[in-house]
């Protein structure tokens, strides 16, 4: 056990601090975050030239570094050598929080792994800042970020999720949201559900609905920006009233009826769809493209 007391002799220790910058309206730095930018010995950025325009609007002259997905290795190894030297290192990200879908977690555990002290500052973050204007339940919620870009794995992670009860978050890039939210109204069905676009800027949007209404309005609008997708969580499980198949995907939910019960693909789709109380249509596209 190692308890860090954060401001226990500050003038004289490393310390690595971890900086919110605004997703979308400069507005939102705060006061310490300016000025522990200023103050620090060093920034570490995910991308250097977005962290020098905020620094010139804010004239922040602190020297910047690139610490990025793709470097972070070695990059860290340097970083946390010099925060063992004395240094005051603050680690940004583009937008929002440093680690929550963005770089920075690896350096924070190889900070703790020194017993070094890491201090977090408060700050934005589109997925709290999402979910308090959803008008979905804000207590239990379960933050999941990116779902995975490949469709067949996508499934399996939504497969896990359907019996999630808090209401969940995602992240999710404009040119990926039809997609992520047909296989959501497949998988989860037909839930709550509130789009969370442009946050902070002049073209904040949010489109509040049901999964169905929102598969529709992505399929006749321009989808644009990255969005922040809350989902209603699901009903409790009772053990008494759960289906066989509910920990099985919808391939393997068709296969058993191929393998074991030795009926065409065909019936066996047809059966699926009606265990699972969905469209046959949506079951073939599940089984025969990923199969």
């Amino acid at each position: 056990m190692w308890q860090q007391k954060s401001f226990e002799n500050e003038e004289q220790k490393g310390i690595l601090y971890l900086v919110p910058t605004p997703i979308g309206n400069l507005e939102d730095m705060s006061v310490r975050a300016i000025r522990i930018l200023k103050e620090a010995d060093l920034i570490a950025a995910e991308d250097t030239r977005n962290t020098k325009k905020l620094c010139n609007y804010f004239e922040i002259t602190t020297p910047v570094v690139s610490y990025h997905e793709h470097n972070k290795e070695t990059s860290g190894e340097k970083l946390i050598l010099k925060v063992k030297d004395g240094l005051k290192i603050a680690l940004v990200s583009d937008a929002g929080m440093p680690t929550i879908s963005d770089p920075g977690y690896e350096l924070v555990t190889a900070a703790i792994a020194e017993e070094l002290t890491v201090v977090p500052l408060p700050g934005a973050n589109a997925a709290l800042t999402s979910l308090i204007a959803s008008g979905l339940v804000t207590q239990p919620f379960y933050f999941y970020g990116f779902l995975n870009r490949n469709k067949k794995d996508k499934r399996k992670e939504l497969e896990g999720l359907k019996h999630q009860e808090a209401t969940m978050i995602f992240y999710e890039s404009p040119h990926r949201l039809k997609e992520t939210l047909s296989i959501m109204l497949e998988i989860l069905g037909d839930r709550k559900v509130s789009l969370c676009r442009e946050l902070t800027k002049r073209y904040e949007e949010f489109i509040r609905g049901s999964i169905q209404e929102t598969v529709e309005w992505a399929n006749q609008e321009e989808v644009r920006g990255e969005f922040c997708l809350i989902v209603e969580g699901g009903n409790r499980v009772n053990e008494e009233t759960s289906s066989w198949w509910d920990d099985l995907t919808i391939e393997e939910h068709v296969n058993h009826y191929i393998t074991l019960k030795n009926i065409p693909s065909k019936e066996a789709i047809k059966q699926t769809a009606k265990d699972r109380g969905v469209n046959k249509r949506e079951v073939y596209q599940a089984y025969h493209i990923e199969h």
